[in-house]
């Protein structure tokens, strides 16, 4: 446990075997002090929560809690801007015929969308192209170079794509087509000679955040292009539910100009969604006056990412671009079978794929690479995922047509350890692979899966400082006692939204918990813990929904019975039943309290 645990805060090495509870370490506990004492004598748990996040001050905690639109950045300190906005402002005075070429997840859907209607909105005879995920593969390709070309475009401008498309770039100016690349993935050592490059990773670009999505980019261009025509700066903001909706899924830092995009993206949810957003939400269940990141993760953006997982993701990025409510509800049909396809066929493999590692586990792999003949390829990403969550390995995940002698598919990993350095390691049997340090998209020949798994457990055993590496972990924001959890804390607790990588829910630790009543498991396989908890000195009684912990019963039941207290790693969240709505805890980990024992 880090110095900075208070004192009476167990160590990690009295949790459960099979997870450790780490008290997140802040430079200066007086500075947590003082910080609380600027903040109106702030809840100690709350300023925690803020010094983790870098808020040192009043005015930080100002800017932290309100995230503006006045503190985006100027475009024009991107490199390149210059020249993409001279290049799409002369398409739109000569009346160009445009292409948006796009990719096929909820990035690249949101920004097709996005740049094709705003150019439309220019005058222009606009279209566009997102590569089919089976036919052409990620990225730019000569195929839909030549799909430009025969729609007569002159100019493409490429979003969430294109940034190592050095080839490709060189086949378009052969055809007479330029390109405006708009991207923010890593880039190579050569950049495409294209008409412009946006891309905050760049080396050379000095652009004071470069944690946006690529609709972000694009957004950016937006705003400098509008300038540009001379337009109103305000043209821009009916974008920006797209830019939330890309920056929420793509699991891009919820930091910086991300927070203020995000922030401001959710408002203009509440006040003028788009028609197509509109008809997703109502399928899904999701009040959009009540939108948060969260949902848009895990209720939206399966539901868009579907299209290109199952079959071709134009169908996503029409729907988003969509102007008439009743073509967005066709849409949104075409997309919901989809999508249940999609669920079915993850369904599936999941359980496979469970059964596999399960085996694997027998053997106390620090990797696990699993490979079946006929798994859909579209829910490979996704379920390569959920295995390394379930068992906290990094994990590769690999599937073959049956007749092909390659097998593809996807690397994910777990904290501390780069997926990336560990295939590096065994470049010498992949065929191909990229991506970075917690996932990756690998081709190998069939034979050599084997030799693979293998030479992971080498590769990942160069990259494990420690064996707790591979133990599940809970960090904590700081510990809390539940008389604290005032409706003034929840009011300023929920001000630390919207919450993603980098600004996760802050989760606390509370120690000396009585079970009120009786816990029970619910759900429709009973794998959920419901419970009711106080604290043993007395004070509220708080209901608690712990998803997925249903393992932990037995630790509730033991403290009901035998009267030991608990200790519950958990956040607080609304929950509203019947039209009331009550402050609950959401259990991260339950485990009796061991200074008790």
């Amino acid at each position: 446990m880090p110095d900075a645990t208070p004192a009476g805060v167990s160590d990690v090495e009295t949790a459960a075997p099979d997870t450790r509870w780490t008290l997140r370490p802040v430079e200066d506990e007086l500075l947590v002090d003082a910080l609380a004492a600027d903040l109106n004598k702030l809840p100690h748990a709350l300023a925690r929560s803020l010094a983790l996040r870098g808020v040192r001050s009043f005015d930080d905690a100002h800017t932290f809690f309100r995230p503006s639109l006045s503190r985006l950045h100027d475009p024009h300190r991107m490199r390149d801007m210059d020249r993409a906005v001279a290049r799409v402002a002369a398409a739109i005075w000569g009346q160009e015929r445009v292409l948006v070429y796009g990719d096929y997840d909820v990035d690249g859907t949101t920004s097709t969308a996005m740049m094709t209607t705003f150019l439309q909105s220019q005058g222009l005879e606009v279209s566009f192209f997102i590569p089919n995920r089976f036919e052409h593969g990620y990225g730019i390709s000569e195929a839909g170079i030549d799909i430009a070309a025969e729609r007569g475009a002159t100019l493409i401008v490429a979003l969430d794509c294109g940034i190592t498309a050095v080839d490709e770039v060189a086949y378009a100016s052969s055809k007479g087509i330029e390109m405006v690349i708009c991207d923010h993935h890593t880039p190579g050592d050569v950049l495409p000679a294209a008409a412009a490059v946006l891309d905050p990773k760049r080396l050379d670009c000095e652009y004071p955040f470069d944690g946006l999505s690529g609709c972000g980019v694009g957004f950016k261009l937006i705003q400098a292009v509008i300038a540009e025509l001379g337009l109103p700066e305000e043209e821009a903001w009916p974008y920006l539910d797209l830019v939330a909706v890309s920056t929420a899924c793509d699991i891009v830092p919820m930091v910086g100009e991300n927070r203020v995009l995000m922030r401001a993206g959710l408002k203009q949810l509440c006040d003028a969604p788009r028609v197509g957003i509109v008809a997703l939400a109502e399928r899904a269940n999701v009040d959009l006056n009540a939108c948060t990141s969260s949902k848009m993760v895990f209720q939206i953006g399966p539901r868009i990412n579907a299209a290109g997982r199952i079959d071709d993701a134009s169908v996503a990025a029409e729907l988003l671009a969509s102007t008439d409510p009743d073509q967005a509800r066709r849409l949104v049909d075409a997309i919901e079978a989809l999508n249940l396809r999609r669920r079915e066929l993850d369904r599936q493999t999941r359980d496979e794929a469970f059964e596999i590692a399960e085996r694997q586990m027998q053997d106390d792999p620090l990797a696990l690479v699993v490979y079946k003949p006929g798994w859909h390829p579209g829910v490979i990403g996704i379920t390569a995922s959920r295995v390394a969550e379930q068992f906290h390995r990094p994990t590769v995940l690999l599937t073959s047509n049956g007749v092909a002698s390659t097998a593809k598919g996807s690397a994910r990993s777990v904290k501390g350890i780069s997926i990336y350095e560990a295939l590096s390691h065994c470049s010498d049997l992949l065929d191909r692979f990229g991506g970075h340090a917690f996932a990756a998209g690998l081709a190998l020949p069939i034979e050599r899966v084997d030799t693979l798994r293998d030479r992971l457990q080498e590769a990942v055993g160069l990259a494990v400082a420690d064996t707790d590496d591979l133990i599940p972990e809970v960090e904590i924001d700081a510990p809390l006692h539940l008389a604290e959890v005032t409706p003034r804390f929840w009011s300023v607790l929920k001000q630390f939204g919207p919450h993603g990588p980098d600004n996760l829910r802050p989760t606390f630790w509370g120690r000396g918990l009585k079970v009120v009543g009786q816990p029970s498991c619910v759900g429709a396989q009973k794998q959920h813990l419901r419970m009711r908890v106080a604290q043993i000195d007395g004070g509220p009684t708080f209901s608690v929904i712990g998803f997925g912990l249903a393992d932990r019963y037995d630790a509730a039941l033991t403290s009901v019975r035998r009267g030991r207290p608990l200790e519950l790693a958990f956040q607080v969240d609304e929950n509203t039943w019947n039209g009331r709505t009550t402050l609950q805890l959401r259990a991260q980990d339950l485990r009796l309290d061991a200074e008790a024992g």
